[in-house]
């Protein structure tokens, strides 16, 4: 692990905040509500980056030039954060072109999940913590920010810490509809689900299971396994729906390798149940399913972790921004998820 971590300095009322796409672009009326959401909502002034405007086809062939846009912004004495258009699903190419010392020199807070948690946690193995939100779908889906969203998304922006994260009082799956400006289906919280009795503090590594699952594959980006001991994974398995057993073997990999017994403790993001391109019908238990086969793989490489499912990050919503790097603690006693 970085002999130190550091959480980049809170942004300010007129803060000057840079919108790219280090993974694929939006369209002009998307960015455009985003934008405004950003100026009207959080009085922070976007200054909209070339790679943001840019056509899919450009950003696909230049990953260089969208690496190059994340250090200028990190290196620009006037911005004061970073936050993603969207997410995608090629980020990883661009590692290669980051300079560490470059980002590191001077810390920006990065805003940015799926896709973008291979910068994340790029940034992570360099000590700089960064925030799961992107312009779309945080900010540019529902006719009005939901009101949890926004009070996260306000420490997120403006804190230096998350604090508590108290249960949603309600949560929804339902694909967006840009267009459409209806609201979508809500469904009443009933709660986390725990797992162990020990309280555990460590720093969150992690993110989307399909990215995780990428650099678990390419060895090339992760941590020395050292560098986990003590963490707290965080999971979410995003619109991609993956099969409950395909989680399960991933997880039972990492524990093959001596990497799950490591982490002190799994948060787990809500699982989004629902996509337009899915191959198959999720059933509906399957959260239910989830949970008993990420246990069934815990309870073999690392019993005596703690664990909580359906925490409020990922693509499900309404969501806070998970801060990668930051330090959690997971409380069963209390039921409660802090972040320090």
């Amino acid at each position: 692990m970085p002999n130190v971590f550091t959480t980049p300095p809170p942004l300010e009322p007129g803060s000057r905040i840079a919108v790219a796409a280090p993974s694929r672009p939006i369209d002009e009326s998307m960015l455009d509500r985003a934008c405004e959401r950003l100026r009207e909502t959080f009085d922070l002034e976007p200054v909209v980056f070339e790679s943001a405007r840019k056509d899919w086809e450009w950003l696909r062939d230049n990953p260089q030039a969208r690496a190059e846009e994340i250090m200028d912004a990190f290196e620009d004495p006037t911005i004061r954060g970073v936050i993603a258009a969207t997410g995608g699903d090629d980020q990883i190419r661009l590692l290669k072109h980051l300079d560490p010392d470059r980002l590191t020199a001077s810390p920006t807070r990065f805003y940015g999940y799926s896709d973008n948690d291979n910068l994340r946690l790029f940034l992570w193995n360099h000590g700089i913590v960064s925030y799961g939100a992107t312009l779309h779908p945080t900010l540019t889906v529902d006719p009005a920010i939901h009101p949890y969203l926004e009070r996260y998304l306000r420490r997120a922006f403006f804190q230096s810490s998350l604090g508590v994260v108290e249960p949603a009082p309600e949560w929804t799956d339902e694909w967006f509809d840009f267009d459409s400006g209806e609201p979508r289906e809500w469904h009443e919280n009933t709660g986390r689900t725990w797992h162990g009795e020990n309280r555990v503090t460590g720093r969150l590594w992690g993110g989307t299971f399909a990215i995780v699952e990428w650099h678990l594959q390419t060895d090339r980006y992760l941590p020395a396994p050292t560098e986990l001991d003590g963490t707290i994974l965080a999971l979410e398995t995003s619109e991609d729906v993956p099969l409950p057993r395909e989680v399960r073997y991933t997880l039972r990999t990492m524990g093959e390798r001596g990497l799950l017994e490591r982490f002190d403790g799994l948060m787990m993001g809500r699982p989004q149940t629902f996509s337009p391109d899915l191959e198959w019908e999720p059933p509906a238990d399957y959260g239910e399913q989830l949970r008993e086969e990420v246990l069934s793989v815990l309870d073999e490489y690392n019993p005596d972790a703690t664990a909580v499912f359906d925490v409020e990050f990922g693509h499900a919503d309404p969501n806070v921004p998970l801060p990668l790097g930051a330090k959690a603690t997971l409380d069963p006693a209390v039921g409660r998820v802090r972040f320090e």
